[in-house]
C-alpha cells in the first residue's frame, strides 16, 4: 500500500518494556517548553495587524499609506503591494533562517535549555527595539533580533517536547507547541484590535507585547529540566537518569535508558551531523523530514492568511476594525483546530490527517479564487453577503490547515531523525521553513497584485502537489518509539530499496541493522 508502514508493534529495540505514568513535573517541564511557541505565534499574529493600522503606516511607509487612502472604500488587490513594507515581515524569518545553524551547535553542546533561554533573551530584546523605533532601520534591527529568537526557539522546543514525551502520547505533547503558536497568533490579534484605537502609539504597545512571552519563555527555561536523551549526550548520564524517572513517573526506567545510552554511543560517533545527513540510509528523513515538510508548510498559503489577515480583509473592502474582527475570527478557527489535533492525532494517526485536511484545503482555495473571480477588483466595496461568505470559508481552510500541516509539520520531522542527527536536522527544517516563510511573506502581496485571484488557485494546486508526496512517501509515525523510526523505512514500499542498501545492510556504526 502506498505509504505503508511498520505499525507501533514492529520488533525493534526495547520498546515493548517501557514504562511511564503521568506526573506533573512532566507536566510542568512540556507546558515550560511549549511556550516557545507563544513567540512565533505572538509575531505571526501582530505582524499584519501592524502594517494595516494608520499611525504605523503613516510614520514608516507614508506612500502606502497615501495608497490607502486613495482606495479606501475600494477592492484593490494592489493596495497594500509594497517590498519595504514586505521587507519588515520577512526579514524577521531571514534572520531565523540563519540563527538556526548557531542553535544547531549549542542545542547539540549545551541542551535544549541553552537554545530556550538564548532564544527568549533575544526576542525580548528585538520586542524592545520594535516597541522604541524612531525609524526603519531600528524596526529591521529589532526584527532581525526577534528571528533570531525565533531561530533558537523553533530549533529547540520541537525537540525538547518530542524528547520528554512518551511514545504512545508524542504526538499530542509535541502539538503544545503548535498549540502556544496558536495561541499567541489569537493574543495578538485581540491586541492589536483594541490597540489601533488607541492614537498615536498603538502600535508600539502591540510590538512590545512581544517581550512578554518572551519573559514567560526565559523564566521557564531556567526553571524546567534538561531533556534525558540531550543530559545522555553530554555524559551526565546519572542525572539523565533522575530526570527520565521523574518524567516517566517510575523507577523502572532500565529499557528506556539503556536505548537513549546506545543511540547516544552512536550519536557521539558521528563527528559531522550535517555531512552525516545526506548518507543514504537518512535520504528519507533528508527528504520527507528537513526539506518536503517544512517547505510544504507554508506552501499551502495559510500562513500567507495569518500575516496578513487585516490586510487581506482591508483589501477585499472590510473596514479597519472588521477587518481585525475578522482575522481574530479565523485565527480563532487555527486554535479549536489545534486542540482537536492534539488529542486525535495518536489515535487516527499523522496521515489521516494530513490527507484529509489537504482535500478540504484544496476546496477551499478553489472556492475562493472563483468568487473573487466573479466578484472582486470592479473598484466597489464587496457586498456584505459575498464578505461574510468569504470569511466563513478562510475560516474552514484555517480549520483544516489547524489540524494537519500547522501542528504536523513541526511533529513530524522532529520524529523523524535518530538523535545522531537530531540537532543538525531539525536546523534544516527551521531553515527550510523560513526560508519559505521569508518568501512568502516578502512576495505574497505582490503575487495578490499581480496574479490576482490566480494566487488561490496556485496554493491549491500546491496542496494537491504535496498531499500526492504524503501519500506516496510518508510512513504512519504514530506510537512509534523515535530510536525505532528507522524500521519503518526498512519496510516501506518505496524507501526500502534507497535505505537497505549492501553497505548499510552490513554494519549501522559497527552493529548489525534490524532484520525486516
Amino acid at each position: 500500500m502506498a505509504g505503508g508502514g511498520v505499525e507501533s508493534g514492529a520488533p525493534g529495540r526495547r520498546a515493548h518494556l517501557y514504562e511511564h505514568r503521568f506526573t506533573y513535573y512532566f507536566a510542568f517541564t512540556c507546558i515550560v517548553g511549549a511556550l516557545g511557541g507563544s513567540l512565533f505565534g505572538y509575531d505571526l499574529g501582530v505582524s499584519g495587524g501592524v502594517t494595516s493600522m494608520d499611525d504605523f503606516l503613516k510614520e514608516f511607509f507614508p506612500d502606502v499609506y497615501r495608497r490607502k487612502q486613495q482606495h479606501l472604500h475600494e477592492t484593490d488587490y494592489c493596495k497594500y503591494d509594497n517590498q519595504v513594507l514586505t521587507l519588515f515581515t520577512s526579514s524577521l524569518y531571514i534572520s531565523a533562517l540563519v540563527m538556526t545553524f548557531f542553535a544547531s551547535s549549542l542545542t547539540r553542546k549545551k541542551g535544549r535549555k541553552a537554545s530556550i533561554i538564548a532564544g527568549a533573551l533575544s526576542f525580548l530584546a528585538g520586542a524592545i527595539l520594535n516597541a522604541a523605533a524612531k525609524n526603519i532601520a531600528m524596526l529591521i534591527i529589532g526584527r532581525v533580533l526577534l528571528g533570531g529568537g525565533i531561530g533558537f526557539g523553533n530549533q529547540a522546543v520541537p525537540l525538547y517536547l518530542s524528547e520528554m514525551a512518551p511514545a504512545r502520547n508524542r504526538g499530542a505533547v509535541n502539538q503544545l507547541f503548535q498549540f502556544t503558536t496558536c495561541a499567541g497568533i489569537l493574543i495578538a490579534n485581540l491586541v492589536n484590535y483594541f490597540t489601533d484605537k488607541i492614537h498615536p502609539h498603538g502600535w508600539r504597545i502591540s510590538l512590545g507585547l512581544a517581550g512578554v512571552p518572551a519573559v514567560l519563555m526565559l523564566i521557564g527555561g531556567l526553571l524546567c529540566a534538561e531533556t534525558p536523551n540531550s543530559l545522555v549526550e553530554q555524559g551526565r548520564l546519572d542525572e539523565a537518569r533522575k530526570v527520565l524517572e521523574r518524567v516517566r513517573g517510575t523507577k523502572n526506567v532500565d529499557a528506556e535508558f539503556e536505548d537513549l545510552k546506545e543511540a547516544s554511543e552512536e550519536a557521539q560517533a558521528v563527528k559531522s551531523p550535517f555531512g552525516t545527513l545526506l548518507k543514504r540510509k537518512y535520504r528519507p528523513q533528508l527528504i520527507i523530514g528537513a526539506l518536503g515538510i517544512p517547505a510544504f508548510q507554508q506552501l499551502t498559503g495559510n500562513n500567507s492568511i495569518l500575516f496578513y489577515a487585516p490586510v487581506i480583509f482591508q483589501s477585499l473592502g472590510f473596514g479597519a476594525n472588521a477587518a481585525l474582527f475578522s482575522s481574530f475570527i479565523t485565527n480563532g478557527a487555527l486554535l479549536v483546530a489545534t486542540v482537536i489535533s492534539m488529542f486525535l492525532v495518536d489515535k487516527f494517526g499523522r496521515r489521516k490527517f494530513f490527507l484529509e485536511a489537504g482535500f478540504e484545503m484544496i476546496s477551499c482555495m478553489i472556492i475562493t479564487a472563483v468568487v473573487l473571480a466573479v466578484e472582486f477588483g470592479h473598484g466597489k466595496e464587496l457586498g456584505k453577503g459575498i464578505s461574510a461568505f468569504l470569511v466563513v470559508v478562510i475560516f474552514l481552510f484555517v480549520l483544516a490547515y489547524g489540524r494537519s500541516w500547522g501542528p504536523l509539520g513541526w511533529l513530524v520531522p522532529s520524529e523523524l531523525f535518530p538523535l545522531e542527527i537530531r540537532s543538525a536536522a531539525q536546523s534544516i527544517v527551521v531553515c527550510v521553513n523560513m526560508i519559505f516563510t521569508a518568501l512568502v511573506a516578502q512576495l505574497f502581496l505582490m503575487s495578490l497584485c499581480h496574479l490576482k485571484y490566480g494566487i488561490f488557485l496556485l496554493f491549491a494546486g500546491l496542496i494537491i502537489f504535496m498531499s500526492c508526496f504524503v501519500f506516496f512517501l510518508l510512513p504512519e509515525t504514530k506510537k512509534v518509539p523515535i530510536e525505532e523510526i528507522y524500521l519503518l523505512f526498512e519496510n516501506h514500499w518505496f524507501w526500502k530499496n534507497i535505505v537497505r542498501s549492501d553497505q548499510d545492510r552490513k554494519t549501522s556504526n559497527g552493529k548489525p541493522v534490524a532484520a525486516v
